[in-house]
């Protein structure tokens, strides 16, 4: 009878642990699914394309995001940039223009600081370098170049970085900024040759990855003509001229002057 009893308990302990030993498996298996999931979001994809563009949408800042000091989106960055190579023609050291383009600056660096991997930094970067080598001033040059070496190093694989690449490997690229102007030089009298002067030595090639250097003179500035002399002869423009004087003539006495006497005549 015990034997008959104990049959059917054993029975019920043995598929109770089978069923037991898969629940608890597959209770470990979704714990460290969920762990590599919060590590990784984006292993649960499928193919290489549909993870790259996972990790693209994760590094992305958001369009109502705003950046630097005027607060701008990387929308607002880019038409900033598109408007200021507009404006700038063929070269500029306009400040309005440089002015609106130092905030998007701003903005573009705080916008790399926050958001390294975001894939549209690039195209930000681009144009920034098309409008930044048109400013003709020596901080315009250098965050040009700063744009270019951010291609060219960190996004050298993107489109846009293979085209800067490509550029400088043709073409190379030349920094351009007006020096500081000049007193004109003071006109020699007649007959009077000028001093040989020497020849000015050419520019130095630049230091392997580093850019040339072109420093335009600006037109020199004419010295301010100094007042002419005022004769000694003549009286200076302070002196008044009096008015001659004029002796009034005597008024005639109220009293009669006498009459003369007769004379007698001779007997």
């Amino acid at each position: 009878m015990r034997a008959k009893l104990c049959a059917p308990l054993m029975a019920l302990a043995i598929l109770s642990v089978s069923f037991s030993a898969p629940a608890s498996a597959e209770s470990s298996g979704t714990t460290a699914t969920s762990a590599h999931a919060k590590k990784d979001p984006c292993g649960a994809t499928k193919s290489k394309w549909q993870h790259l563009q996972c990790q693209e949408y994760n590094s992305s800042a958001p369009g109502d995001e705003y950046f630097g000091r005027m607060k701008l989106s990387y929308l607002g960055i880019n038409n900033t940039f598109k408007d200021g190579s507009v404006s700038a023609g063929a070269y500029t050291t306009d400040s309005r223009v440089i002015s609106k383009l130092m905030f998007a600056d701003d903005a573009l660096e705080r916008w790399a600081q926050k958001y390294p991997n975001d894939p549209e930094l690039a195209r930000s970067y681009f144009l920034g370098i098309q409008v930044f080598r048109k400013v003709y001033t020596q901080a315009g040059q250098k965050i040009a170049w700063q744009y270019i070496q951010m291609l060219t190093h960190r996004f050298a694989n993107t489109y846009f970085g293979k085209i800067i690449r490509a550029s400088l490997a043709k073409y190379g690229y030349t920094e351009h900024w007006f020096g500081l102007p000049q007193m004109c030089p003071t006109p020699l009298p007649k007959g009077v040759m000028p001093e040989t002067t020497p020849s000015a030595t050419a520019t130095p090639s630049p230091a392997p990855g580093q850019p040339s250097i072109d420093v335009i003179p600006p037109p020199c500035i004419q010295p301010s003509p100094s007042p002419s002399p005022i004769p000694s002869g003549s009286p200076g423009p302070s002196s008044t001229k009096q008015p001659a004087t004029h002796t009034p003539s005597p008024s005639p006495s109220a009293s009669p002057a006498p009459s003369p006497s007769p004379s007698k005549r001779p007997q």
